[in-house]
């Protein structure tokens, strides 16, 4: 066996200890002990637990079926294609730790985040694959449109500051503009399928409110989250109660919604948001006090803008 397998072996043995709570060891202590024999990687290797009789026996066999089973290399994808199945959620704990063991990868705290890239995405993924630093963080294409990338946690770098560096990257490097969603930090790669449909809904549900490309995270949208996974009768009623008549004339209006939108994105402040849309600050004034007169609704007052949002929501919802 070589060392790098025996080293494979090692890990794998310390990751049998947390899941079945049995200690083995791969040379004798002289106690009173069971030897065994371990295949992996088409090697053999002795073995050693405490204890003897029937029930460390049975300890023996189940860690043996369990390393054995671990290198199943024959039903095992390439890296791209495991990662993948990982993301997707089509795999059990121990697949995921073949994955890490396989690629000698170790694990920790981790987010997904998700790239819609409407074109040159093979060169996206050459350039971010290119700019990750971290040897375990990694990148792979999910289909002709979507990039994901699986970062490991730092302490010099936000997931937020992540995803901006990497929407600012592609289009200073390739022209590229990419809407970016965040999931969620997870404790361990084990949970990174959770982080992964939170990014991926992150982009999804950034189209309905917004057009241009943009870095948004899965907390953002909770609520639209939680709303959107009501019956959809039970949406209506919500709509009925907090619906004003006329607010289909703001709802229709591409420049007032855009408005609104970077109003609320802005935490309420006149001054950003006249920057972000170039636009003068008394043009921006007038256009808040229109959405009042039409709603009922000065979305300057935080109670009133958590109203808007609302209604904003249910209206996209029921009319995607």
């Amino acid at each position: 066996m070589t060392h790098q397998t025996r080293a494979e072996l090692v890990r794998l043995l310390k990751d049998v200890k947390e899941r079945t709570g049995t200690e083995v060891r791969l040379s004798p202590r002289g106690k009173e002990e069971t030897r065994f024999v371990l295949t992996y990687c088409g090697d053999k290797a002795e073995a050693f637990l405490d204890g003897t009789g029937e029930a460390a026996e049975q300890k023996a066999k189940l860690v043996a079926y369990l390393v054995a089973n671990a290198d199943a290399h024959e039903v095992l994808p390439d890296r791209a294609e495991y990662l993948k199945n990982i993301l997707l959620g089509e795999g059990t704990g121990w697949y995921i730790y073949r994955f890490l063991t396989k690629f000698n990868l170790t694990d920790g705290a981790c987010f997904a985040v998700e790239l819609l890239v409407p074109k040159r995405i093979e060169e996206a993924l050459s350039h971010i694959e290119s700019c990750l630093q971290d040897s375990s963080d990694m990148a792979v294409r999910m289909d002709d449109t979507h990039l994901v990338v699986v970062k490991f946690l730092d302490a010099e770098e936000t997931p937020l500051e992540f995803g901006h560096f990497l929407s600012q990257s592609l289009y200073e490097e390739l022209g590229v503009k990419a809407s970016i969603g965040i999931g969620c930090e997870m404790k361990s790669f084990v949970e990174i399928a959770s982080s992964y449909r939170q990014a991926s809904t992150a982009v999804r549900v950034s189209a309905l409110f917004r057009s241009d490309f943009k870095v948004h995270t899965y907390r953002e949208y909770l609520l639209v989250k939680m709303l959107e996974d009501l019956p959809k009768e039970r949406l209506k009623e919500y709509m009925e109660q907090f619906y004003v008549e006329s607010a289909d004339e703001v709802f229709e209006d591409t420049d007032m919604m855009e408005t609104a939108e970077r109003f609320l994105e802005n935490s309420l402040n006149i001054s950003e948001t006249s920057r972000d849309l170039f636009m003068h600050r008394n043009t921006l004034m007038y256009r808040l006090d229109k959405i009042e007169r039409i709603t009922g609704l000065n979305i300057r007052k935080f109670s009133d803008a958590v109203t808007f949002r609302v209604i904003t929501i249910l209206y996209k919802l029921l009319n995607p």
